[in-house]
């Protein structure tokens, strides 16, 4: 008898619970932004950051010794062209999907 007291006692707290549950998912599902979004923006700006001072630090390396005759100037070009595209990544795939409609 005391166990069929106790279920019937925790039935509506249980019973708002799944409610609330329920009202809570429905709000997740409807967010603007999702966390994978969010947290790949994070990394981007993250990577970018980290980024902008090795690209300096690079470039300048290069060009003196370009200048100095120490290399051949595919390496500069080649750097530029990859520092390029490292902080052009973003409106390069905002272009790739637009040609495809996503």
């Amino acid at each position: 008898m005391k166990s069929s007291f106790w279920i019937s006692a925790l039935r509506p707290p249980a019973l708002a619970l799944c409610l609330f549950a329920t009202f809570m998912v429905a709000e997740f599902a409807f967010a603007q932004a999702s966390p994978f979004e969010t947290g790949a923006t994070n990394l981007v700006t993250s990577l970018t950051t980290f980024a902008t001072p090795i690209a300096v630090l690079l470039v300048m390396g290069l060009g003196v010794a370009a200048a100095a005759g120490r290399i051949s100037w595919g390496w500069p070009i080649g750097v530029l062209v990859g520092v390029g595209l490292v902080f052009a990544a973003q409106p390069i795939v905002t272009w790739v999907r637009s040609l495809f409609g996503a």
